[in-house]
C-alpha cells in the first residue's frame, strides 16, 4: 500500500498559476494521477504519469495549461497549473495505480483550488 497527501491548493485569481504537490509514503513504480471534483459534478480525470515519466496523459479541458511531473527521488508528483480559469475551481485529488491494477487504488484527501474571476 501507499499513502498519498496533496498540498498546494489555495485561492487565486483567473490567469494565475498554482503548483500542487502529491507526496507518496514510499518509493513506488505506480502510475500517478490527478483528478478533480467541482461542486455538483462528478470527479474527473485531469492528468496521469507513468512511473518513469515516459508517458503522460491529459484531459482535453486542461491540455496546454497544466503539466504533470514527478520526482521519484522525492516520491512526489506535481501538477503545474497555468492560466487558471474559474471553471478549474474544484477539489483536486492525487491517486496511485499499482502495476497490477486497471484502476487507481490509493487516494489522497484532496486539496481545494478556488479560482476567482
Amino acid at each position: 500500500q501507499v499513502q498519498v497527501v496533496e498540498s498546494g491548493g489555495g485561492l487565486v485569481q483567473a490567469g494565475d498559476s498554482l503548483r500542487l504537490s502529491c507526496a507518496a509514503s514510499r518509493r513506488t513504480l505506480y502510475t500517478m494521477g490527478w483528478f478533480r471534483q467541482a461542486p455538483g459534478k462528478e470527479r474527473e480525470f485531469v492528468a496521469g504519469i507513468t512511473w518513469n515519466g515516459g508517458s503522460r496523459d491529459y484531459a482535453d479541458s486542461i491540455k496546454d495549461r497544466f503539466t504533470i511531473s514527478r520526482d521519484n527521488a522525492e516520491n512526489t508528483v506535481y501538477l503545474q497549473m497555468n492560466s487558471l480559469k474559474p471553471e478549474d475551481t474544484a477539489v483536486y485529488y492525487c491517486a496511485a495505480r499499482s502495476l497490477s491494477s486497471d484502476e487507481y487504488d490509493y487516494w489522497g484527501q484532496g486539496t481545494q483550488v478556488t479560482v476567482s474571476s
